[in-house]
């Protein structure tokens, strides 16, 4: 767009400009700190500056590339991701285009052609042309989208507030300013490459050959190029006080985003010190989960894919980041005056964030997984969890009875009467103490072991390391919990005392490899038991078994007739990418017919038991492992296939509970299977 010479005759252009944008953008800075940064850091210091190379680096996908966005884009179901990428790149373009075509030719008129060139500015007019006329297209389809057609993701209150409206106004008015700019820069008689806009110059041709005359046109040009500065500024003045923030947050949430895997909690190290545990008010939280809030783009992505959610419970991942938000902005510059009653008088978990959302979390990282900006909903949550349960004590009571079982018995399993070596009756499987240099340790895991379905698993387990002969042992009656359920329940102390006591056992039989069947204890001795010092290799036992397929040390021989669909475990699957290894075992099993469920993979569906809820009763909304079980009943499979000793108790009440489960139908754990396809022993 080219400027106009002055305003009205008498002030240069840039003399005009410049002060206006000044105030402007010093109003912007002004807001965004005050709004943003300096309540961002009352928070807790996050140990999120290491690495920065590898941070960097990483984030450069996931900003410009738009990686999260675009990861869910169908032609057939949703074009959403795509729309966002085009306004993404569009409001880049148009950004830099201001800095040269505003900014640098209100002060002088070559400014463009000196730095682009006649024909490079020809381009960029022909481009910024076409690109505003697209623009106005997309902003009609998501208009349409949001406020007619409306999918789940956009019907929560949140996304339906009158935020997003103006943004369309605005960026509207942009577009339709510009191509008019254009358009009466040509009709006045304005000539040069920036006269190439193919819309705006056709629309100015023909307003001048209908009768408009230089002088309105030059007028109008004015009043058109001043209108889209004026838009410009005031959207550099709204966006720190709108949900736009996050046009600032998610690159910053990018760059300090974990670098662990999706399924590890944050370790607090200072349990014997802490005058406070867990989260309740904003000073509890680390300074990464309250960028969080500013992050959010209320887009419901999060919120549409959530089990709990989908059930009919009242966990809204959206929720938990923005209600942070609001209560950091609610009490934030109190406390950053040094007013800190603020906090006390207005507590966030309650008013602004319910307990009963809070236990509904399964841990199963979906909304992690779905987020575009890179909210951590997890260790939100389950930092709040850790504050109900150890300062509080406020569980609910099927959650207390499993840790007060764990306390007492080493055990979530209240009630059984089995021992740790009762499943390995009669199968000759040494333990560490008989054995102390195996190779393998086989860390069977609470349910295999004490509960009657799972220990089926864990037979099949010690029969396939024999028949591959595996040099391995298990603990025995040695072995305690990993502690994960009291983790993912909020009693941090108990789960860092569970996980030194089995640290210091590994020690002692100077511990390498660990195999196990549960994916649960899978990422906690993986992934979090290095912060405590426990640094091992540990496997999957769909990993290991797969190697030994692909190696020849085992040879599925006898055919299974059946359709099998596989379910993929959250901490298996979406915590820590382990996709592949139980397909494998699967496909080499002859006769055995694979399907998959339309959530699978990295969009699987909770089975219900993660985040402690093995132990803790739905109490609202449908059960869902209901729903997960009649996602698997559509794809016509008679046996659902699982790596998980929870998912198996999970499919098989569902499956007895179902109307519409076909006699036969059965779960079974993909060890099973292989197992019995190997033949006798």
């Amino acid at each position: 767009m080219v400027p106009p010479d002055s305003v009205l005759g008498v002030i240069p252009t840039w003399v005009a400009l410049y002060p206006l944008a000044l105030i402007a953008f010093g109003t912007a800075g002004f807001i965004l700190y005050h709004r943003v940064f300096r309540l961002i850091l009352l928070g807790r210091p996050a140990d999120r500056f290491d690495q920065p190379i590898r941070r960097i680096v990483g984030a450069i996908p996931l900003i410009f590339g738009q990686s999260k966005v675009l990861q869910r884009v169908s032609l057939r179901r949703d074009l959403a991701g795509l729309a966002h990428f085009f306004i993404f790149w569009g409001f880049l373009s148009f950004t830099a285009s201001y800095v040269v075509f505003i900014f640098g030719d209100a002060v002088w008129s070559q400014f463009s052609e000196t730095i682009l060139t006649d024909t490079g500015v020809r381009v960029a007019a022909i481009y910024l042309d076409i690109l505003a006329t697209i623009f106005l297209v997309v902003l009609v389809w998501a208009a349409i989208r949001r406020w007619v057609t409306t999918p789940r993701r956009l019907s929560f209150d949140l996304t339906q507030k009158w935020e997003s409206a103006i943004i369309l106004l605005l960026i509207a008015g942009l577009m339709l300013l510009s191509i008019l700019a254009e358009a009466m820069y040509v009709a006045s008689g304005g000539d040069g490459p920036t006269a190439a806009a193919i819309f705006g110059g056709a629309l100015g041709n023909a307003l001048s050959g209908m009768g408009l005359s230089a002088e309105l046109a030059n007028a109008l040009h004015a009043v058109s190029w001043w209108g889209h500065v004026v838009i410009i500024l005031g959207f550099a003045v709204y966006i720190p006080m709108s949900k736009h923030i996050h046009l600032v947050g998610a690159p910053l949430s990018f760059v300090f985003r974990s670098l662990e895997a999706p399924g590890t909690l944050s370790t607090p190290l200072d349990l014997e010190t802490a005058e406070v545990f867990g989260a309740a008010n904003v000073r509890d939280f680390t300074q990464k989960q309250l960028l969080d809030g500013y992050a959010c783009a209320v887009c419901g992505r999060c919120t549409e894919v959530c089990p709990a959610n989908i059930s009919g419970k009242t966990l809204s991942p959206m929720h938990i980041a923005e209600n942070l938000k609001e209560h950091l902005l609610e009490v934030g510059p109190g406390t950053a005056r040094g007013n800190g009653s603020h906090d006390d008088a207005k507590p966030l978990i309650g008013p602004w964030i319910g307990q009963e959302a809070l236990w509904d979390c399964l841990t199963c990282g979906a909304c992690v997984q779905e987020c575009p900006v890179g909210v951590e909903h997890i260790d939100l949550i389950v930092d709040m969890r850790r504050n109900l349960t150890m300062e509080r004590a406020e569980i609910p009571e099927t959650g207390m009875n499993a840790l007060m079982s764990m306390e007492q018995r080493g055990h979530p399993w209240r009630g059984t009467t089995y021992t740790r070596t009762d499943w390995a009756e009669g199968l000759d499987v040494p333990t560490l103490a008989q054995h102390p240099t195996a190779e393998v340790l086989f860390w069977v895991g609470c349910t295999a072991a004490l509960e009657k379905r799972s220990q089926s698993v864990a037979r099949s387990m010690a029969s396939v390391l024999k028949r591959a002969g595996v040099d391995f042992a298990i603990l025995g009656d040695e072995e305690g919990c990993t502690g994960d359920p009291a983790r993912r329940m909020g009693n941090e102390y108990l789960y860092q005392i569970m996980a030194q006591q089995n640290i210091e056992i590994f020690t002692r039989y100077d511990v390498k490899k660990i195999v196990t069947t549960c994916p649960h204890c899978f990422n906690t001795i993986k992934n979090e038991y290095p912060h405590l010092g426990g640094n091992y290799q540990v496997l999957h036992y769909s990993e290991f078994v797969a190697d030994l397929i692909a190696e020849g040390k085992l040879k599925p021989l006898v055919t299974i007739d059946t359709t099998l669909t596989y379910h993929d475990s959250c901490y298996l699957g979406r915590h820590n990418g382990v996709y592949e290894a139980p397909r494998k075992i699967a496909e080499a099993i002859p006769g055995l017919e694979l399907r998959e469920m339309e959530r699978c993979r990295d969009r699987g569906f909770c089975c219900g038991a993660g985040g402690g809820h093995m132990w803790m009763e739905e109490s609202r909304g449908r059960r869902i492992n209901h729903i997960r079980t009649d996602q698997f009943l559509e794809t016509g499979g008679d046996t659902v296939g699982v790596s998980c000793p929870f998912c198996l108790q999970m499919f098989e009440e569902g499956i007895e509970s179902s109307d519409s489960a076909p006699e036969g139908t059965r779960a079974k754990d993909l060890l099973e299977l292989l197992d019995e396809s190997l033949g006798p022993s």
